[in-house]
């Protein structure tokens, strides 16, 4: 498995795989054929069908503007077999072709070549949960000292700079108000939800300042703010609402934080290594869904549980998330995105109470559900695989 660094992106929304890797492709395209005077981008199937709402055009035109004009095609009906996210990159001199390039945005903002040609480095050794946690119960560890093993001491300063990104853009979301771009009107409510919980007490006031963080986290990525993937743009909410939550609330120290987000990138990790973590590939379980696994084992972590436990709180919270479609209304990360990522925090932290009780014994493993969460997402039509032909896309 890759670093937690390819989990755990820092960049502008709205989406990881139609915003943050485009952007990164033009970068490389770029920098291999700087003596061209002109571009052809062809996007095709899912990057075409909802490239326009997620800002793929603009994030290409970006880069590629600043050397030459750049002619953008959309073919939101050819779908190539190796990722339905696929991009055709060709560079001209006059009217001599320079160069052409397929690269594939699959997921959490990583890109790869049509053969795999750009390379990836794997620095862990294990790649499933139940060899991680039988190390970790062999040796007495946790998940994030395994961790800090496969990726070094200096993995703490780059989760440290995550943490302070995710932090930022829950505070600016708190603050900012009005309607996000885009035209569906949708109005920022993180702010109202922030105010109004501070009134209530109890459990009321602990889920809506959840929502509130859960809310600002996923607005500032519809309107383009700096965020974190976690493990993409579109679910970038979850992991940093359940944590700031716990933070402000538990008063858990900054390091225990850092751990459990450490643990957090492990679970991810490993659906992106044996699954996917893409909307165009296997629908929303593997974005919100995966990101609701993610924050179940932080938040079990963060409440001393066993590795065990953990690991049955993350199950949970992927398990009950299966079969959930990609269907952006309009191809922009808001309907019914925002209100996903809200939804899921809260179903993070229930998934760590449920575990809590249990004594972490349980019939389906988490690796288990990540191979049917695989399978459902391979049958699930395209139709609800971010294209917005289908499901509440269709409203």
């Amino acid at each position: 498995m890759e670093s937690l660094r390819e989990i755990y992106r820092i960049g502008n929304g709205p989406s990881s795989s139609h915003t943050m890797g485009p952007k990164k492709a033009a970068e490389l395209f770029l920098s291999e054929n700087g003596e061209a005077d002109r571009f052809v981008v062809t996007l095709y199937g899912s990057l075409a069908a909802t490239g326009k709402g997620h800002m793929t055009d603009v994030a290409i035109k970006d880069v590629l503007e600043k050397k030459a004009p750049v002619e953008i095609i959309w073919k939101p009906k050819e779908f190539h077999p190796f990722h339905p996210n696929c991009m055709k990159f060709e560079s001209f001199r006059g009217d001599a072709k320079l160069a052409d390039r397929l690269i594939f945005s699959v997921g959490g903002g990583k890109i790869v070549g049509e053969n795999d040609s750009i390379e990836t480095k794997n620095v862990y050794d294990m790649s499933t949960i139940a060899d991680i946690q039988k190390w970790c119960i062999d040796n007495g560890t946790n998940y994030w000292e395994y961790v800090e093993l496969c990726e070094g001491k200096d993995i703490w300063d780059y989760l440290e700079e995550v943490w302070g990104v995710m932090k930022e853009a829950i505070q600016r979301g708190l603050e900012a108000e009005g309607a996000l771009p885009g035209g569906l009107g949708v109005r920022r409510k993180a702010a109202d939800y922030y105010i109004k919980a501070k009134s209530f007490i109890g459990s009321m006031k602990s889920r809506g300042l959840l929502y509130s963080y859960a809310l600002a986290t996923s607005e500032e990525n519809a309107s383009g703010g700096i965020i974190v993937t976690a493990p993409t743009c579109g679910s970038c909410g979850v992991i940093p609402s359940v944590l700031y939550y716990l933070m402000t609330t538990r008063s858990f120290s900054n390091n225990r934080i850092l751990r459990a987000l450490a643990t957090a990138g492990l679970f991810g990790n490993v659906v992106k290594t044996n699954a996917s973590i893409s909307g165009a590939e296997v629908g929303c379980q593997g974005e919100v869904g995966v990101a609701c696994a993610m924050a179940s084992a932080a938040a079990c972590q963060l409440f001393g549980g066993t590795p065990s436990q953990i690991e049955y709180a993350a199950e949970m919270g992927l398990e009950h998330h299966l079969g959930l479609t990609c269907d952006p209304v309009c191809g922009l990360v808001q309907i019914p995105c925002i209100e996903r990522n809200a939804y899921a925090a809260a179903r993070a932290v229930d998934s760590n109470i449920f575990a809590t009780f249990s004594d972490g014994t349980h019939s389906v493993s988490f690796d288990r559900v990540v191979e049917v969460m695989k399978q459902t997402g391979h049958d699930l039509p395209s139709l609800y695989k971010e294209t917005s032909e289908g499901g509440l896309a269709k409203i």
